[in-house]
């Protein structure tokens, strides 16, 4: 079990920045050097998820977790400068092509894949092939949106050969969906359109309206009448239960809806992603790391989830720069408190032979992927190390 650490590191400057930690910065320092480590290993190849070894099992085509490592590459030539990083980010550019070359390929997660990848070589790097992909990736993201129930569609319906998912995937969002948000808002500072912001808000809108319970507790998935877009119900796909609360689902939200307050300004947004991070800080309860989903106990016989610990930080620690300064240091506390917690039981960067950041990542436990490294667990640690430190620049 993991405790609660209670010294404050936030200063409770005017600038709302947190102080952090030397440790934030000697771990920061390591997720570099691993990342020079891996890229002779990994080559053009992209990890998907964790072996027991903790060595990588790599993509073996399109997958939405391709764009974290592309992420972690260009964080790391935006902290050094060197183009190791950078070379090695934009010579994966040919597998985003071919995601945008294959619509069977594209789903809900275009945000996740191209934000880390295109977007963020084009905001290093000024490249306009890489905008012109983001942009495309954007008006893909937007064609999934269902005006009936104003969201847009997680997964495909996949056709007439399989009718079991087709009835699933139909009249489906998920919490996850809020992170890809980020895309859309960019694609509309960068040429004006109207439709990639009203989309974003709508969804938006629409996750608040339906994912997020009274209690301040989430679904992971919401289902709506395809033919009407009437709402129908909350349900679970990689929780334990419809009425539970699924850890990383909460985390995606906490990150999502403080990241579309800190782009648009929409005050329904800032309080959404404060009750939501409040009640991720009850649901921990006395530990730092939490369960993969809150519904079950804290006794350590579940596995607990540090690819939900590290998005829940990177979103507490962006929340501490966007409230009042009375309020920051509760969230920066929380930011610290989780890291502490993940440095403590989850941190491989100090292990010889290990491949990525983080372990005890809860990938999909229904699904039997229940401890593991994560690609998506890496990143949002990377960049809760980074906004630990006081950096604000990154490609949401």
């Amino acid at each position: 079990m993991i405790h609660s650490q209670k010294t404050s590191y936030f200063s409770g400057a005017s600038n709302g920045q947190p102080d952090g930690k030397p440790e934030y910065q000697a771990a920061l320092s390591r997720c570099m050097q691993r990342l020079r480590e891996i890229l002779p290993v990994a080559g053009l190849r992209n990890p998907k998820i964790g072996r027991d070894d903790n060595t990588w099992a790599w993509c073996d085509g399109p997958d939405w977790v391709m764009g974290f490592l592309s992420g972690e590459l260009w964080l790391a030539y935006q902290l050094t400068g060197d183009t190791v990083f950078s070379n090695a980010a934009q010579a994966r550019r040919g597998a985003f092509r071919q995601m945008l070359d294959n619509r069977k390929a594209q789903d809900h997660d275009l945000g996740f894949v191209f934000s880390l990848s295109c977007v963020a070589q084009w905001q290093l790097t000024g490249d306009q092939t890489a905008r012109s992909m983001g942009i495309e990736a954007a008006r893909a993201l937007v064609s999934r949106f269902r005006e009936d129930g104003q969201y847009i569609q997680a997964w495909n319906p996949v056709g007439p050969h399989d009718r079991e998912q087709a009835t699933f995937a139909n009249g489906r969002m998920i919490a996850d969906t809020i992170q890809n948000l980020a895309l859309l808002h960019w694609a509309h500072r960068e040429t004006g359109i109207a439709d990639f912001r009203e989309v974003a808000d709508m969804h938006e809108a629409t996750s608040l309206r339906h994912l997020v319970r009274e209690d301040d507790t989430t679904f992971h998935t919401f289902c709506f009448d395809p033919a009407t877009g009437a709402p129908l119900r909350g349900e679970t796909h990689q929780g334990y239960a419809d009425a539970s609360c699924w850890a990383r689902g909460q985390a995606w939200l906490i990150h999502g809806f403080a990241n579309c307050y800190r782009v648009t300004g929409n005050p329904a947004s800032l309080d959404a992603a404060v009750r939501l991070a409040g009640k991720f800080e009850d649901l921990l309860g006395d530990t730092a790391v939490p369960v993969w989903d809150f519904a079950l106990p804290t006794d350590g016989t579940h596995p607990v989830d540090s690819s939900a610990a590290a998005v829940a930080a990177a979103g507490a620690l962006m929340l501490c720069t966007l409230v009042p300064a009375d309020q920051a240091p509760r969230w920066a506390a929380l930011g610290y408190r989780i890291l502490d917690g993940l440095l403590i039981d989850c941190d491989l960067t100090k292990v010889d032979g290990a491949q990525g950041f983080l372990a005890h990542g809860a990938g999909h436990v229904p699904a039997g992927r229940g401890d593991a490294m994560l690609p998506y667990g890496d990143y949002y640690f990377m960049e809760a190390l980074m906004r630990a430190q006081g950096h604000t620049a990154f490609f949401w």
